[in-house]
């Protein structure tokens, strides 16, 4: 079996998209599948094109064993819908480029399409589905424009909802098969009438990442890690506003970038709040650290549907509990294996006290916690045995 994976995001970009694109893609590799990826330039979350990548139209590179092609985007991290939208019109008219070599693409055997962006997945179901009439696996991680609307990004009823909608009705339709991150995005699509092949696809680790962590026993100081995207989504300015981790006997290590890391970092600087910023690292320096911390932080600024940040999934390996900000079926998760404490969306004062709620646990409870991360990691959650559960749905497709 060949399979071409579509994706705006790829390594060494950072965040859930890139890591779950990655893996989907090196794990096949692994089991004997020839793996095509096609994407961008990396750029985000720097919002520029790395180094060793700029100065370039188009870059071909093999990784780990997976082929990429990599095409030009208009790269930035501006606020402004226009720029953004700009970035993903440039990617979704290389998609038909890419198109162009036709034997290449004929010799595929699926295409996997991952989206949002929207737009992106757009132009590629559109050309592998509808003039290659490829079997296409609809790769669905955020429900837009729902998730847009619940965010405040998009007017519901207005003309670019409208536009959106639309969009996701036609990808809906055209694809063959679909993958979905959460029981939440696999019932919002057969809510639309397609009784198609679902398949439900976490974004899981790999269980051997966190080999060499060393884990830090007392919590007289508790050590907390946010590591991810700084963007609005998270509002991870908002938490260090209301917080003073210092004041709780705690600090907060911050890794990442995104559109809110300057004022992040301002704030950081004019006051002794207990947070440290570490700037953006690569996913190999942030899977050896992560096991040194006594809990995460995984904040939604609002409960999403369909949203289930992969930065459970992310932890889980590592043993390290979750201080979960949000509703819906992360929330569910994290309470029925027992993974960290939860609290709503923006309650800070709940925030505060699950805060000092882990930093008072006997150390039976907090272990017991910890030890449920690991065997959740190990069975429910496990990575290997979902790759393998993946392949036989493409099999039988």
């Amino acid at each position: 079996m060949k399979i071409l994976i579509v994706s705006f995001y790829y390594p060494p970009e950072m965040g859930a998209a890139p890591s779950r694109i990655c893996n989907m893609a090196e794990a096949m590799t692994q089991q004997g599948i020839e793996v095509n990826v096609l994407t961008c330039l990396p750029n985000y979350p720097k919002g520029r094109i790395f180094e060793g990548y700029r100065k370039r139209l188009y870059k071909q590179e093999t990784i780990q064993g997976v082929r990429i092609f990599r095409y030009w985007t208009y790269a930035t991290i501006s606020k402004n819908a226009i720029a953004r939208l700009l970035g993903m019109l440039v990617f979704a008219l290389a998609i038909w480029v890419f198109g162009l070599r036709i034997s290449k693409n004929k010799s595929y055997d699926k295409v996997i399409i991952q989206t949002p962006p929207l737009l992106v997945g757009f132009s590629a179901i559109l050309l592998y589905s509808c003039i290659y009439r490829k079997q296409t696996i609809l790769n669905v991680s955020d429900l837009w424009p729902l998730s847009a609307v619940e965010l405040g990004a998009v007017k519901q009823g207005g003309t670019y909802y409208k536009i959106l909608a639309w969009m996701e009705r036609f990808v809906y339709k055209k694809a063959s098969a679909f993958f979905g991150q959460s029981d939440e995005i696999l019932q919002h699509i057969q809510s639309f009438g397609h009784d198609k092949p679902r398949f439900l696809y976490r974004n899981l680790q790999p269980q051997n990442i966190h080999a060499d962590s060393s884990f830090p026993e007392n919590r007289a100081k508790l050590k907390l890690a946010y590591a991810g995207l700084l963007g609005v989504a998270q509002d991870i300015l908002g938490i260090i506003r209301h917080i003073n981790f210092k004041e709780l006997g705690a600090e907060l290590h911050i890794y990442g970038g995104g559109n809110q890391a300057e004022a992040i970092q301002e704030y950081v600087a004019k006051n002794d709040c207990g947070v440290i910023c570490h700037g953006y690292k690569k996913k190999e320096e942030i899977n050896q650290i992560l096991g040194t911390f006594h809990a995460s932080i995984v904040p939604l600024v609002v409960s999403i549907k369909g949203a289930v940040p992969s930065k459970i999934f992310d932890l889980l390996p590592h043993g390290t509990p979750i201080i979960f900000c949000g509703g819906g079926e992360g929330r569910n998760i994290i309470l029925q294996y027992n993974l960290g404490v939860v609290s709503d969306p923006g309650d800070y004062e709940a925030l505060k006290e699950n805060i000092i709620r882990l930093k008072d646990m006997t150390d039976a409870e907090y272990h017991q916690m910890r030890e449920c991360c690991l065997q959740a990691s190990a069975n429910e959650f496990s990575f290997e045995q979902q790759t393998k559960r993946c392949l036989e749905f493409l099999e039988e497709l």
